[in-house]
């Protein structure tokens, strides 16, 4: 197996209209596809698809019980745990400093977890990976 990066992450959703307004309009995520039952979040590398959960099935389970995190990284935390607070987007974690950077994470309309990460660089940047460095949920 040659596996060369991750595609998209897939959020199976409760309100395919409702995921899409916070994704886009709060979050402004943009739109990169829209199909009847799909969207794909994001312009470069991997995108984040939402997809309606199963209409027969319950939709069980947020990510605070099974441990999925979406990670984003922001370039200035504050002011985007502010905006979101004033959106109504619920806080789940607020804003914690550890040596590599800023995190919060917040909830989107089906609880999954989302954490927002601010990279710290000071003048030891050179040790910053270019990757997501964010922080779990515990």
């Amino acid at each position: 197996m040659n596996i060369k990066r991750i595609g998209n992450v897939i959020l199976a959703v409760k309100d395919l209209d409702v995921s899409i307004t916070f994704y886009h309009e709060t979050l402004g995520m943009p739109i990169k596809n829209e199909r009847r039952n799909w969207v794909d979040l994001g312009t470069t590398g991997s995108v984040l698809s939402l997809h309606p959960a199963s209409i027969t099935a319950p939709h069980a389970g947020t990510s605070i019980d099974n441990g999925i995190l979406i990670g984003l990284t922001v370039g200035d935390l504050d002011s985007a745990v502010d905006e979101l607070r004033a959106k109504g987007v619920k806080i789940y974690r607020d804003i914690q400093e550890r040596e590599a950077g800023k995190n919060a994470i917040v909830l989107d309309p089906d609880e999954y977890m989302i954490s927002l990460f601010e990279p710290n660089f000071s003048n030891e940047k050179d040790k910053q990976t270019g990757g997501y460095v964010g922080f779990t949920p515990q």
